[in-house]
């Protein structure tokens, strides 16, 4: 037992040392990736805090607040229209029991006059433009504009519409795939394998473990964006579980094993940017930051734009007028 003891302590002792030394040195192992276009303020189903979600006066006003990417869930209506709309029942949203894919796009029913904001429990978003859009419709009017696409469930059709939409409009490096299950994802890269790849939820688990491991400056990461909620809103904003206890426990348990800067700096070092979502505060916006995320979803894309303007205003440099001014003054 000690002979064995002597050979595997100074193996395992090398290996720790050997991975800590390239989770801070990925550029040895991997070619470094510069991101196409850089997140900071990532407005979630178009700005739902502002103004009715997924409509075009939610995405307009996102831009206005120089959003730097749009958070969209994809729909397929009965006449092969892609539309932007979370639910894929209409009761919620405009109060009407049908699904989307039971109706052409023309018969969509308005939007309620108010909408519950999911991350804002008891606050209510309006606005005065209640119709649905089409995915067409926010690519002809922002071409440019980067963008992440949800795909919920395993339609054929669906994805290879988006897939299409992203090509005939030259989109294809600023339209994120994302989805929550790896046999969606693995479909979507099939219908367009040029566009850029956020993490599934197994995956995000599986890069954790692998974290944790050892392992992750040892693999490859296909992946370019890690879009991740932030586990202090667990019990305030944002409510997993019907229990109370359950959601403190999973807040306590998430925020040990997600709140790391070294995994955080290693992502990003290899080309991965990280959000977190779904932030409305702005304690937890300075919470994100701190932990040197790249950039944060919200549903109050003017909210985030005057923290995002003021800590901008805080860090840089006094300008040479207001140096004279304090020298006149002293």
């Amino acid at each position: 037992m000690i002979p064995l003891l002597y050979f595997v302590l100074p193996t395992l002792g090398s290996y720790i040392m050997l991975s800590i030394f390239f989770l801070r040195r990925p550029h040895l192992l991997h070619t470094p990736r510069a991101p196409v276009f850089p997140i900071r303020l990532a407005a979630h189903r178009g700005g739902s805090g502002e103004r009715l979600e997924n409509t075009m006066e939610a995405v307009e006003n996102s831009m206005a607040q120089r959003a730097d990417l749009l958070e969209f869930d994809c729909q397929l209506t009965r006449d092969g229209v892609v539309v932007v709309s979370h639910d894929k029942n209409l009761s919620r949203q405009s109060g009407l029991n049908k699904d989307v894919n039971t109706l052409d796009f023309e018969e969509l029913p308005l939007y309620k006059e108010e909408l519950e904001i999911y991350f804002s429990p008891g606050h209510f978003a309006h606005g005065s433009d209640r119709h649905m859009i089409s995915l067409e419709g926010v690519f002809q009017k922002f071409p440019r504009t980067p963008m992440c696409l949800e795909v919920k469930e395993r339609n054929e059709e669906l994805i290879h519409k988006v897939a299409n939409l992203t090509r005939r409009f030259d989109r294809n490096e600023i339209t994120i795939w994302a989805a929550e299950k790896s046999s969606v994802m693995k479909r979507c890269r099939a219908a367009n394998p040029e566009m850029p790849m956020a993490f599934t939820i197994w995956r995000s688990f599986w890069i954790l473990l692998l974290y944790y491991l050892g392992l992750l400056p040892f693999v490859s990461i296909p992946e370019k964006f890690f879009f991740c909620f932030l586990p202090t809103i667990i019990n305030r904003t944002y409510f997993p579980f019907p229990c109370g206890w359950m959601n403190q426990l999973w807040a306590t348990i998430t925020k040990w094993i997600i709140m790391r800067k070294s995994l955080i700096r290693h992502l990003q070092d290899r080309g991965v940017q990280v959000l977190f979502w779904c932030l409305n505060e702005e304690s937890d916006f300075e919470v994100a930051f701190s932990l040197g995320a790249n950039g944060v979803m919200t549903d109050y894309p003017t909210a985030l734009r005057h923290y995002l303007d003021k800590q901008e205003e805080e860090t840089q440099p006094p300008q040479p007028e207001a140096l004279s001014c304090l020298s006149l003054k002293k």
